[in-house]
């Protein structure tokens, strides 16, 4: 059996707005350089949890949670922890695409700027390296000064992921980041992320089962705020072990 390494682990993890519970008990343990798909109908606590990992829920007033996450062994709520440098090694990419209204090369280095990077041929090879990781840089190389909002849906959304890796971080999460894309654009997308799971660990929240079948090395399935189920993709897809698994995988509810 072969020892995949966890770089995140979720132990018992409840999670509240206000009175409201809506994780009950998670646990689990994601590998590193890998994909992680979480599914479940509308409203079942994924994008919650994935929103966890980098603390975005601290952003909402009245949240609260018991349980630990740990990225790398060492718990993200510690209380000497750097909220942004947290942040910095966890990258988000979200739903809708959210390109700054400042040129392609602007966006691409804003975290780099923030962190205090000022030399320019740094934030120029930053840039290149970034856009090729996000396969972007032969659309864009001549067009680096131009505005990013006007790049495609698709190209923002690639956009968005370079931007995400400038700061190099150790995770991506990616909140249902080809929703809003045609086929075309979702499958850039989607061979992308094979890509970049060579270098970084990716947890995707996707409503589209197929592109979870497609992208994922494992797969979460949650069902009202609980973790029902989380096997290797390929189980959960052909042999889940649970009868709620099988019957939200074949439509009957969802």
């Amino acid at each position: 059996m072969s020892q995949e390494k966890s770089l995140i682990q979720i132990s018992n993890f409840d999670f509240f707005y206000s009175q409201k519970q809506v994780l009950f008990g998670v646990d689990l343990a994601m590998p590193e350089r890998s994909i992680t798909a979480f599914i479940g109908p509308s409203g079942c606590g994924k994008s919650t949890l994935l929103r966890n990992l980098n603390r975005m829920n601290d952003l909402v007033d009245g949240t609260r949670h018991n349980g630990d996450i740990t990225i790398g062994g060492s718990s993200i709520y510690a209380p000497s922890l750097d909220v942004i440098s947290l942040r910095r090694r966890v990258g988000m990419v979200f739903q809708k695409s959210n390109p700054f209204p400042k040129s392609i090369f602007e966006n691409v280095i804003y975290g780099l700027r923030i962190a205090g990077v000022k030399r320019r041929s740094e934030l120029e090879e930053a840039c290149e390296k970034a856009l090729r990781a996000g396969a972007l840089w032969d659309e864009v190389k001549d067009r680096l000064k131009d505005s990013a909002l006007g790049l495609s849906g698709g190209q923002q959304q690639r956009l968005c992921i370079a931007r995400a890796v400038a700061c190099q971080p150790e995770i991506i999460l990616m909140d249902e980041p080809c929703s809003a894309l045609d086929p075309i654009a979702t499958t850039k997308i989607e061979e992308l992320m094979h890509e970049l799971k060579r270098d970084y660990t990716i947890v995707i929240v996707t409503h589209n089962m197929h592109q979870a079948s497609r992208v994922s090395d494992k797969t979460a399935f949650f069902y009202m705020g609980k973790l029902v189920e989380f096997s290797p993709t390929e189980t959960i897809f052909s042999n889940p072990r649970e009868r709620q698994t099988e019957d939200y995988i074949s439509g009957r509810f969802g």
